[in-house]
Parts: C-alpha cells; structure tokens; sequence
C-alpha cells in the first residue's frame, strides 16, 4: 500500500515536472517571442513574423552566402557585403525595424540621440548574453564585463594606456614598422618597384606591436599566441552563424575540438607568461613596462589598498585581458592600416597630401611622438578610413529588465543593435558625397563633422569607449609615416575589391598594391 502510494507520488512528480518543463520550452520557442513581436509592431517597429525557434537565422545565413560569394566594384555599396544582416533588416523594413536571432527580436537602433542613450546608459544596456558560448572561447575580459566588474577591469587596466605609458611603448612600434620597412625595401630593390599584398605584412606589423607592447621579453610566445588567436577567430565566426541549442558545445565535432584545443594551448601559454612576472614581482625583481607588467602592478596595488583580493582580478581574468589586447589591439589596427592604404591608392592627391605633410614633420627621421601628434591630414585619412570602413560594423546590446528608450518601450528579452557602419554611410547625416573618400569631412574635427550627435563611433562612445583608441591611432600614425617616407602605391589590376566581415572588416582577398621605392 505504502509503496503504491510512493509510486503516485513520484509518477505525480514526474508529470508536474514534464508539464512546468514543457511550459517553459512553449514559452521560450513561442508564446515569449509571438508577445515581444506584438509589442514591437505595435511601436511601428517592422520585420518578418516569427519563424519557430530559427526565426530568420536560415534566412540570414543564405544572405550571407551569397554577399560572400562574389567581389563588387570600387564604386558599389559596400554595406551588403560588409553587414549582410543589418542591411537586409533595414533595406526590407526601413530603419525602425527588427530581425530575429532565433526566439530573441534585435530591434535596430538608428535615431542619433537614442544611440547616445543607449551607449551612455551602460547599466540598463548591458553587453549580450546567451546565445553561443563558443564565441566566448575567442576573449571575454573588459569588452564582455557588466557593472562593478567591468569598472574594476576599466580602472585597474586603465593606467597601461594613458598618454606617458604611450610615449614609452613608441619604440616598440617603431621596431616592428622597421621591420616591415626592410622587407619591402629588400622586395622593391631590384627594380624599384614590386606588387605584393600588403595586409598579411600589416597584420604582422601589428601583431608583432601587441607582442612587444603586451609581453615585452616573452615576444616570441606572443607571436605564437597571435597565431592561434587568428585562427580562433575564423572558427568562432563560423559558430556564431549557427543556431546555438543548449548543450552542443559538448558534441564532438571537429570544429568544436579544435576551438577548444586553441583556448586550451593560448590560455597555458599566457598563464606561463603571468606566473613567470608574478614570481619576477614577488621576489622585487625588474618590473617590466609594457602592457602586462603594467596592469599586474596595477592589479597589485588595487589587492594592497583594499586589502582584499576581491578588488583585484584573478590570473583568469587577468589571461582574458591578454587575449583581448591581440583581438581589439592586433585586428583594428591592422585592418585601418589595410583599408587606408587601399584608399589612397585610389586617391594620389590625398596621398601626395599625406606625404608633404609627412616629410614636412620627419624628412626621412624618425617619427617622433610630437610630431606624429600634431599631424592633421593623416589624422583626417585615417578618421575618414574609419568612417567607411571601421572596424567593427554593429554594436550589440541585451536588455534584462523592461526599459523605455525615448518614446519607444522595449521589454526585457530583446536585443538592440546600433549599425555602426549603416549610420558612418547614411547620406541624410553626412551628405550626397557619403560614399566618397573625402577627408576633408574632417578637417575641423569629429565634434564640427557630426555636429555634436551620435553618428560617428568607429571606437563606440560613452563610458564603454574602446580603452585602446589611443594607442590604435598612434601605432596608425607611425605606420603609414614609415610607408609615406619610403613608398609610393596604386591599386594593383590583380586587386579583388570585396569587404567582408570576419568579427572585424577586412578585405577578403587581400589588398594587392604595386610598391614603388622613393
């Protein structure tokens, strides 16, 4: 008797847990997502009806395809290639739109003075969370920190790039140009002049820069890192195209191993590199003054001041910022590097103007850090390079509570993307000349450019604003002096113009130049 009951009990159990189980799963591929697009359409908001559980990923994913597929020319739109997603979204339903990432709508956000509240207001925007784990494999640390973690990573990282810590890392920069320098010198010697794609050789300039910068005497390792981190990227890229269901990462497959191999092999690699400076620091021995040695001192002092490890971060954390410096510090600026030399081989005027100015500052020196600070038109190229090509083309943004952005209600669940490079190309903001190279845009500043509104953010805006923006234009700076000084370059006619977007913007088959020696 007794057990029969114990067995109702727990078959009783069972369905109550089948029911609340199958309520939930209704809920999150259903019901949660038919009321959020309610919600949105009635706000005037316009996108497809909700598909079950993929929504428009199929859709989107076969755009993608076929944007990748073939190159375009010199003179086309650029935005179909280089955000599939984002273009088609707004093309289709204009700019108060929306598009789902499986359950989740992405509301896109395009009203200047809703971006600035969007971006200023860090605590209610929050970075995206869920979808697939697998990218978090590539680096997490301050560009997927929230709240009082991500203040402390802002303040105790801070210090690595302020302006005197700057100064002290231009030799390095300078090491790694000359480097560069001399291969293309040895490569044009014969008969002054030399086709050769340049962005390998910039990706490596700069790559070998965060080395130097980032891991100082331990630079061969770094270089080894930079590698396995290029081919994380290309793999997480891969994932986040694909629907994430809960538990895959678990499966077996080749792709899924592989980035776990690579996450594996650059987190033991940093994590020799970090004791090795913790014992060096502990024992009071030479404090190295590059990008590492200056946040763990920094990290150091927080612990000491507080005494309490709390408000320092963990070697974890501590390997996640490492990682982020090769991503965030490596992929943008050689990208910009790329992408400016591309323009002005297709404008000889701003490139004979660049160069005036270049050898008017340096002759054929040195760059010095004054110099490089007070240099106008190279400062207005590479600001017009970010414009039409910036690095990273949306920023995304998750809201966990119900919020009202100006007149507009977005409940809790939705996600909101800022189209960078759609706002860097709108005509109504910059003019009938938007998809022209035209530095001159800026030649009394970003701030008289955009009037003052939130329309230009190749490096994001607000307190979020990307921590390495500094030390990203001062290594531009150096480097496009140096090929200034040395160089003359066209466009090659073996050129294949075809933007795409791999985490950053980048030109998928290369940037083929003709080099000529001045």
């Amino acid at each position: 008797m007794e057990l029969n009951m114990y067995y109702k009990v727990i078959g009783s159990l069972c369905v109550i847990a089948v029911v609340v189980l199958g309520w939930r799963i209704l809920n999150w591929v259903w019901l949660r997502p038919k009321k959020l697009e309610k919600i949105l359409r009635n706000q005037g908001f316009k996108g497809n009806s909700y598909r079950l559980l993929y929504g428009d990923i199929k859709q989107l994913a076969a755009v993608r395809k076929e944007a990748r597929s073939k190159p375009i020319n010199l003179s086309d739109d650029i935005l179909l290639r280089a955000t599939p997603t984002s273009y088609t979204a707004i093309s289709q339903h204009g700019k108060k739109s929306f598009l789902w990432i499986g359950p989740k709508p992405m509301v896109y956000i395009t009203d200047p003075d809703l971006i600035k509240d969007v971006l200023n207001k860090i605590y209610s925007f929050r970075k995206a969370r869920g979808g697939n784990p697998l990218t978090k494999l590539l680096a997490t640390g301050l560009i997927d920190a929230d709240g009082d973690r991500w203040v402390k990573h802002r303040k105790i990282i801070n210090p690595a790039f302020n302006f005197e810590k700057l100064k002290d890392m231009l030799p390095a920069m300078y090491m790694s140009c000359s480097e560069i320098m001399r291969k293309w010198e040895e490569m044009v010697s014969t008969e002054r002049q030399c086709e050769l794609d340049v962005w390998p050789y910039l990706e490596t300039l700069t790559s070998d820069v965060i080395s130097r910068t980032a891991f100082g005497s331990s630079y061969a390792e770094g270089r080894k890192i930079f590698r396995l981190q290029k081919e994380q990227t290309e793999l997480v890229m891969q994932a986040s195209q694909t629907l994430y269901l809960p538990g895959m990462r678990f499966l077996p497959t080749k792709r899924f191993k592989r980035m776990k191999e690579i996450d594996n092999e650059v987190r033991s690699a940093l994590k020799t590199i970090i004791n090795k400076r913790l014992k060096a620091m502990q024992a009071e021995e030479f404090i190295h003054d590059d990008l590492l040695g200056i946040l763990l001192q920094s990290n150091s002092i927080e612990i000491k001041e507080n005494r309490n490890m709390k408000y320092g971060m963990t070697v974890d954390e501590v390997i996640e910022e490492c990682k982020l410096f090769y991503i965030a510090g490596q992929e943008t600026t050689s990208n910009l590097l790329t992408w400016t030399m591309i323009l002005l081989s297709q404008h000889p005027y701003w490139q004979e103007r660049a160069r005036e100015e270049v050898l008017h500052a340096f002759g054929n020196n040195k760059p010095g850090i004054d110099g490089l600070n007070h240099l106008k038109v190279i400062n207005m190229i590479l600001l017009e390079t970010l414009r039409l090509y910036p690095p990273g083309v949306v920023l995304t943004r998750a809201i966990f509570e119900d919020i009202k952005l100006g007149e507009i209600f977005l409940p809790a669940g939705v996600v909101v993307q800022v189209p960078i490079i759609i706002m860097h190309h709108d005509k109504e903001i910059w003019g009938d000349d938007v998809k022209e190279f035209n530095p001159e845009r800026f030649a009394e500043g970003v701030l008289k450019a955009t009037k003052g509104r939130a329309v230009y953010f190749p490096f994001s805006l607000g307190p979020r604003i990307c921590i390495g923006q500094n030390f990203a234009m001062l290594e531009a700076k150096m480097a496009i002096s140096m090929i200034l000084q040395r160089f003359s370059f066209v466009l090659s006619p073996s050129y294949i113009h075809a933007p795409n977007t791999v985490i950053t913007l980048q030109p998928q088959y290369g940037a083929n130049l003709i080099l000529t020696a001045l």
